[in-house]
């Protein structure tokens, strides 16, 4: 009987064993110290059901879980990450077929330092693409953030042989670099989400190699990526911006937490090409200042969440931009604007009165005024930070208390406030879960 081979990538062994034992069938791993490779190994040929006409012995039957029907197993299957399917698929042929279903391949997910993740992608690609050769037209998502062995190379494999892939998640996979994003973007079209946070190689996304060539939205050749984290891609500068934003013109979210290089510049390309972004942070990004948000302000009510934490050239005149035309705000994290006064916590609150969630801790200048502003018209407040906030005391807190009925979050850690504030909060607000430093307040 011809046999299928079957990949069953990158099983973690102990580095010192040399096979394993699963289910009473005996199976091989090549392991070179802690690396453990992708092996591919043969269908099994045991049957799960005995042959019609036998009784077989009780020591022989088959186990109580073969009696599920095949949906069960496939519900349960959909709930194992990609290594451990892969295990089942070697248990017997019925499993075999079953863990092979293509339903279950939308998403491969590997993670962890020992795998070696190009050799697992490449086997496991190969497998999925003997229905359909040379493509997978099953496989959406590919998630493996915190493979640091993954280059370029493996990258240029999922490019070739996922056409539709929709999510790509590489998070620390500091080898990766343009070059790689440059085929899976040009290759996948419907890609629509992309993490490359932690890829400091990193520094432009586009549809040419050439990147100082910027496509213009009536170019008709447009990246379809919406979501994009490039958290501590530090390497990105208001250029590589400017590329990105003109070819990817339908973002709504983006991360560009620690990228330390942008300057308000960058804000500025980023609000022409991409009107439709809801979602933004640009928290440590030491240069952007007032005049950047200036920028950000002209996304108006499509903005609904903003992160500016620690960019210390913001004061009250940026957040009065913001505050004016972004009314749909939803959350704005301020964590460490030290410039920032009661003036800006008033112009926010009098103007953003869908805000949710607000976070304002390290903002020395802050005080009880500017949280009276905020209680007398923030009404859907849910969560508020005041950590390490000097002038606020327990006055500020209770009037707070007194008007936000749904707080849920309160951070109040290192903050001057009696234990009596604290018990007043807990009684006006049931639901809210208090964080401090009194060590006489359970």
């Amino acid at each position: 009987m011809r046999t299928v081979s079957t990949p069953s990538p990158a099983l973690i062994l102990p580095p010192r064993s040399s096979s394993a034992v699963l289910n009473g069938s005996s199976t091989s791993s090549s392991t070179f110290g802690t690396e453990t490779i992708a092996m591919v190994h043969t269908p099994p040929t045991s049957l799960t059901h005995p042959q019609r006409g036998l009784r077989q012995p009780r020591d022989q039957q088959g186990a109580p879980i073969d009696i599920l029907p095949d949906h069960a197993f496939l519900q349960i299957f959909t709930h194992l990450p990609t290594n451990q399917l892969c295990r089942c698929a070697r248990v017997c042929r019925r499993w075999y077929n079953l863990a092979w279903d293509p339903r279950l391949w939308r998403t491969i997910r590997l993670t962890g330092d020992v795998l070696h993740v190009e050799r697992a992608l490449r086997v496991l690609t190969r497998r999925l693409c003997q229905d359909t050769p040379n493509v997978c037209l099953t496989l959406e998502a590919v998630v493996v953030s915190g493979c640091r062995r993954l280059t370029d190379r493996g990258l240029y494999t999922v490019a070739q042989c996922c056409p539709e892939l929709r999510r790509l998640e590489v998070a620390g996979c500091y080898n990766v670099s343009n070059e790689a994003v440059f085929e899976v973007v040009s290759r996948c079209p419907n890609l629509e989400h992309l993490d490359v946070s932690g890829c400091s190689k990193v520094t432009c996304i586009s549809l040419t190699r050439d990147v100082s060539v910027k496509l213009s939205p009536l170019h008709g050749q447009q990246i379809s990526i919406r979501y994009l984290d490039m958290t501590d891609c530090f390497a990105l500068e208001d250029e590589g911006l400017h590329t990105i934003a003109a070819h990817c013109t339908q973002l709504t979210h983006l991360y560009l937490r620690r990228c330390v290089r942008l300057t308000d510049e960058g804000l500025r390309f980023l609000v022409i090409y991409c009107p439709s972004v809801r979602e933004l942070s640009v928290s440590d990004c030491r240069f952007i200042s007032d005049f950047g948000l200036r920028e950000i302000a002209k996304l108006e009510g499509r903005l609904r969440y903003l992160s500016v934490a620690h960019c210390g050239r913001i004061t009250d005149v940026g957040v009065r931009y913001v505050a004016k035309y972004c009314i749909r705000l939803r959350y704005l994290n301020a964590r460490g604007c030290e410039g920032l006064t009661d003036h800006g916590i008033e112009h926010l609150a009098k103007n953003c009165l869908k805000l949710k969630s607000l976070d304002i801790g390290k903002c020395p200048l802050v005080s009880d005024a500017g949280l009276e502003q905020l209680a007398l018209n923030s009404f859907n407040l849910k969560r508020l930070s005041l950590k390490s906030c000097e002038s606020i005391t327990g006055r500020g807190l209770q009037v707070v208390a007194a008007n936000c009925f749904d707080l849920q979050l309160l951070n109040v850690q290192d903050c001057d406030v009696s234990l009596e504030a604290l018990r007043f909060v807990k009684r006006h607000c049931k639901r809210c879960v208090i964080e401090h430093t009194n060590p006489a307040f359970f």
